[in-house]
């Protein structure tokens, strides 16, 4: 967080309750005799660990069976009772009575409260239990297992102390399932054959440019680098002229260099505003030529592909014309910040990734259950409850914690929002690098931050005698609805039955469009949420139920098409249209007795803009359906372009499974315009095609980043790059001739061809760029493929020209270990890692060759 938001009012009472829990030794000892002579949780050691299953035992399907192991190294005692031990998981937990005298329990969403049952006897100094469970789902991936447990005792239930915590994952968990199975272990072998459907390029034939340009007209000289440029622009192109002289190594004389012409003009056949002409000459220079000035910044972007890489030895650029366009308008990328917050640097760093790789709309999710990220102005109560999660006995004061926060309200991840300068700085960086910024709201499911801190406001208003307390009021608090979110929250959805509600999505968009009026960059739409709706919701409220009688509405499918209609109404009001997830297109009906998704006819005149992320078995084609019916859409599908989804089932990559896994190839191999051009022919059967009709209707291609197993920008990095460079070329080039090709043998030779030209791209020019040039981006490393042939051991890796090195005694490579020249020879445990051009070593691979 900023200073700003640790000033006055509330927050310094948060400040102060996160500065008790620190010193929670010195609070014990101040309550008495009460709490005297108990353990400190900082020295109960907690471990978490999957447990293999008994010989013979069959699981159930999606069981998982796990431990937790409490050491108690304290010289007091943890008593029998008058203690929780609280977690957050992504996975929901079986509440009750398990083992060793202890009892789970559902606190709220992630938040789970182990504490002693009647049977427990206490843990003296020294000794260890076990508490063993199950988990409803399959988990055997780190990042989903159990986070951020933490002690409280009841004598100071405001103090929650964390506990030092290890998670030990089985290196194949007995429950993954069958070979073959999506959740199958990945070996060193499967991956040397994955890996070799690409070659290792010469330098010369690797392709300059990445997103693939529309056409490249290579020359025959080389134009030297004798200097800086001299670049000739107008003042309109200010920020493209200093994007073009950051280009050019600082080593370079300051004087004679190429003239760098920048220019707006007509790019000749080409009506996209966003295209351009590059032109480099050995004796004229270079010239771009944009039809605007995106279209400038996307050919120095080009130019800057095409630079050698820093420290080369040849200062010269490669004759040619290049005239690139890009395919779709809409190129975008989502970051979660509500989940888990990123700082503004972190924000800023990913807009200048966005704009290397031509994506040209940032998806801002600033809200969620697990936190409001945005100041808005009159509603102090968003930021300073709905930014900050952290333990309190008392409710009211923030958000629980969530996703491994813990309990400390400081903690980086669990805390914070973007200040209005903070908000206007990131909105003119993005314009300087023509990235529209994008803003979420999410309702009326996801919104608990928002929940919560307008009914906190009501009561604190209230108790001071203000008769306006409700104007703000999101929900109803007669509600006896049932429902269980997604996230397993049973309080986070916004009720359209109050007309505060209202009241606050016409401040919140209100302010929203103020604030990127002031940057310099208007709203053109606003993301209006609408995902993930719980059933149940609604149905016991009185305010819903009487909204409906006047209203004259049915069902609770009307009441939502109400709420939309309003919500769009006000959207409109402030010179927007209105953007949101696929249910805002869509409508919950049943067929036969199941339940289906129908396109809804009542808002196809709208306008709306609807994001598609569900094309999970039945539902492939939804995207499609809703295109073809009239919904303009924006493709993020999450079996190809959810980069928070783990690249495959192994133990020790990170991010979640519970849509499919995403390798850099799964993203690369996305058809927009044919989602289920491999699909068998029976998945086919009764699936809408995208008609021409439908086609004009699709907006582009978004990858959505939703941040519950990503804490730190580390993690970010890890799970975005390089598959935001597979997103840009699905997104920027036209279809590839692989892709429209209907003689399966010759696509075949065609996508090998072209994927081996993206992967050496990446591997010899794109990550060693980012390597070089001060980037700082921890991209994912992949562990190399091994394999055994006639007792030499054959090592390759998915992006051609990343340096391998090994060992043969089975200890860790490093960078001083032996370089990977051709096969390896030696006989014991061979290790395998690959290593970036700073050192940076991934994953490592292992074989035996005896």
């Amino acid at each position: 967080m900023t200073k700003k938001t640790m000033l006055k009012g509330p927050m310094a009472s948060i400040l102060m309750a996160a500065l008790m829990a620190l010193s929670a030794p010195a609070v014990l000892a101040g309550q008495g005799t009460a709490v005297a002579n108990v353990a400190n949780a900082a020295r109960l050691d907690l471990r978490w660990e999957m447990q293999r299953q008994p010989a013979g035992l069959q699981l159930p399907q999606g069981g998982s069976p796990a431990r937790f192991i409490l050491t108690n190294r304290d010289s007091a005692p943890l008593p029998a009772a008058g203690w929780s031990l609280y977690l957050s998981g992504i996975d929901r937990m079986p509440a009750g009575a398990q083992s060793a005298g202890l009892v789970l329990e559902e606190v709220a969403g992630s938040l789970f409260r182990l504490r002693p049952g009647p049977d427990f006897k206490g843990l003296a100094p020294g000794q260890t239990l076990e508490f063993a469970y199950r988990h409803r789902d399959s988990v055997f991936m780190p990042s989903r297992s159990p986070a951020g447990p933490y002690l409280v005792y009841d004598a100071a239930p405001d103090v929650g102390v964390p506990l030092p915590y290890t998670v030990t994952p089985l290196t194949e968990p007995p429950q993954r399932g069958k070979v073959g199975s999506p959740h199958s272990a990945v070996s060193p072998e499967d991956t040397y054959w994955r890996n070799a459907r690409a070659e290792l390029l010469p330098a010369s034939k690797v392709p300059p440019v990445l997103p693939t340009p529309l056409a490249l007209q290579p020359g025959a000289g080389r134009l030297v680098l004798a200097g800086q440029p001299v670049v000739k622009t107008s003042a309109a192109l200010a920020n493209e002229a200093a994007l073009a002289r950051s280009l050019f190594p600082a080593a370079l004389p300051a004087s004679g260099g190429p003239a760098l012409r920048l220019s707006v003009g007509a790019v000749e056949g080409q009506d996209s505003p966003e295209a351009y002409r590059l032109e480099i000459d050995a004796t004229g220079g270079i010239d771009i030529v944009g039809n605007s000035a995106a279209g400038v910044a996307h050919g120095l972007q080009s130019l800057r592909d095409l630079m050698p890489l820093p420290g080369a030895a040849d200062p010269s650029l490669p004759e040619l014309t290049i005239v690139d366009a890009p395919r779709f308008g809409y190129r975008g990328f989502m970051l979660d910040v509500a989940r888990n917050f990123q700082s503004k640097a972190t924000v800023l760093k990913w807009l200048d990734l966005m704009a290397r790789f031509k994506l040209n709309k940032f998806h801002f999710h600033l809200t969620d259950d697990e936190g409001w990220r945005i100041e808005i102005a009159g509603l102090p109560e968003l930021t300073a409850i709905g930014a900050v999660r952290g333990h309190s006995a008392t409710p009211g004061v923030r958000l629980q914690p969530a996703y491994g926060s813990g309990p400390d309200p400081r903690d980086p991840a669990g805390s914070g929002y973007y200040t209005r300068a903070d908000y206007l700085e990131i909105l003119r960086y993005a314009a300087a690098r023509h990235i529209e910024v994008i803003p979420e709201i999410e309702m009326p499911g996801h919104a608990r931050a928002a929940v919560q801190a307008m009914e906190s406001r009501y009561h604190r208003l209230k108790n001071a005698g203000n008769r306006d307390a409700a104007r703000y009021l999101l929900n109803d608090l007669d509600d006896r609805s049932d429902y269980l979110s997604a996230q397993y929250f049973k309080d986070n959805v916004i009720n359209p039955g109050l007309e505060s509600s209202y009241t606050f999505i016409e401040h919140v968009v209100r302010e929203m469009a103020a604030l990127h009026r002031e940057a310099g960059a208007p709203l053109k739409t606003i993301h209006m949420g609408g995902d993930e709706l719980a059933n149940g919701a609604w149905e016991k409220s009185p305010a819903s139920e009487a909204w409906k009688r006047k209203h004259g509405l049915e069902s609770s499918a009307d009441l939502w098409d109400y709420f939309y209609e309003r919500v769009d109404a006000i959207v409109r009001r402030h010179g927007m249209f209105t953007s949101g997830w696929e249910e805002l297109a869509a409508r919950k009906t049943r067929l036969d007795g199941v339940s289906k998704l129908i396109p809804n006819p009542r808002f196809t005149r709208n306008g709306f803009t609807a994001y598609v992320w569900n094309n999970t078995v039945g539902l492939e084609d939804l995207a499609y359906r809703l295109a073809n019916s009239g919904y303009d859409i924006v493709l993020a599908p999450v079996t190809r372009m959810y980069f928070d989804m783990a690249h495959n089932a192994n133990p020790e990559e990170h991010g979640v499974n519970w849509g499919a896994y995403v390798e850099l190839d799964t993203v690369y191999d996305f058809i927009p315009f044919d989602i289920m051009k491999d699909a068998p022919d029976a998945a086919k059967a009764g699936k809408d095609r995208l008609t021409d009709y439908g086609k004009r209707r699709v907006r582009g291609i978004q990858a959505n980043l939703f941040a519950e197993t990503a804490r730190d920008p580390a993690r970010l990095d890890y799970l975005v790059m390089p598959r935001m460079v597979a997103l840009a070329e699905r997104a920027w080039a036209a279809d590839p001739a692989w892709a429209t090709t209907l003689d399966q043998n010759k696509a075949a030779f065609l996508h090998r061809s072209a994927w081996t030209g993206f992967a050496n791209a990446l591997g010899q020019r794109v990550l060693p760029r980012l390597d070089l040039d001060g980037s700082n981006v921890a991209y994912r490393i992949a562990p190399p493929g091994l394999v055994l042939d006639g007792g030499r051991v054959l090592a390759n890796h998915v992006l051609p020209g990343m340096t391998l090195r090994y060992t043969s005694d089975g200890s860790e490579p490093t960078a001083a270990s032996k370089i990977v020249t051709g096969p390896i020879v030696e006989r014991g445990k061979i290790r395998v890692a690959a290593f970036d051009r700073n050192g940076r070593r991934g994953a490592v691979a292992t074989i035996e060759a005896r």
